[in-house]
């Protein structure tokens, strides 16, 4: 297997120069494209309507993803809803808690966030236990998340703010033109079904990053080549670079 073309699941790096890909194209002579193979559509106000959920009911929000801030405030706006200063924010991290200062003042509200993950989120969020709590998340969200909230004994509704779909990318790529593909999310996958159906594996390798990604990719029916977070990869540019540098190895042996 010789891996030249890598056809990669996001957007493409402002300056790939200055990234880690820069450094493969570099050093093994590899391409890479970017596409992004989903999109996201959000959910009008009536549709939250229709699910009973109504803004000025909840006195915290919790927000996993920049997106997430994005939809609320663009629901708030569809209706007419006055976000009050009062209202409190508990954030996946830190960088999504700064994010929230596209909306509001950030100093003048209270503004909570944790390490990374959900479960450290929820040893703060479990320290303001009379809060009614509006869980702001995708269509592809995970349950888990809402699990742990009802295992606190948190007052916690889910509310769908966007959706997550497949982009049209038949006119835009020829999938039969890349040595390997690489996924960040089960949606991913999904895409390449829709948007490729006949698409068949053969030599290409397909690497995932994050268990719910790698899941998707095998319950497909294609193989898995590699993948991340690993303790010698934990970034997905990593996961490339060794595979790629093993496949290098071979084909010199040959």
């Amino acid at each position: 297997m010789k891996i030249k073309s890598i056809l990669v699941s996001q957007p493409q790096p402002a300056d790939i120069t200055k990234t880690p890909y820069g450094d493969m194209m570099k050093k093994y002579g590899v391409n890479f494209t970017f596409e992004k193979f989903i999109k996201l559509e959000g959910v009008t106000a009536s549709e939250l309507r229709q699910e009973h959920i109504k803004l000025p009911e909840y006195t915290a929000i919790i927000l996993s993803s920049r997106n997430a801030i994005d939809h609320f405030f663009r629901v708030a706006k569809e209706m007419r809803y006055a976000v009050p200063e009062t209202l409190k924010y508990f954030c996946i991290n830190e960088s999504t808690a700064l994010y929230l200062q596209r909306y509001v003042q950030y100093r003048k509200r209270k503004v909570f966030f944790g390490n990374q993950t959900f479960p450290d989120l929820l040893e703060i969020i479990k320290k303001h236990k009379d809060e009614k709590y509006l869980y702001c998340c995708s269509d592809i969200s995970s349950d888990s998340n809402m699990e742990l909230l009802s295992e606190a004994k948190i007052n916690a509704t889910k509310a769908v703010m966007f959706r997550t779909v497949s982009a049209d990318l038949t006119q835009t790529i020829k999938i039969e033109d890349y040595d390997m593909l690489v996924f960040f999310s089960p949606a991913g996958i999904e895409s390449l079904k829709a948007n490729f159906p006949k698409f068949k594996q053969k030599e290409v390798a397909i690497g995932g990053f994050g268990e719910a990604t790698c899941h998707a990719i095998t319950e497909a029916g294609f193989n898995l080549d590699f993948h991340a977070p690993t303790e010698t990869a934990p970034s997905m540019t990593m996961a490339i670079e060794e595979f790629i540098a093993a496949e290098v190895k071979k084909n010199k042996k040959k």
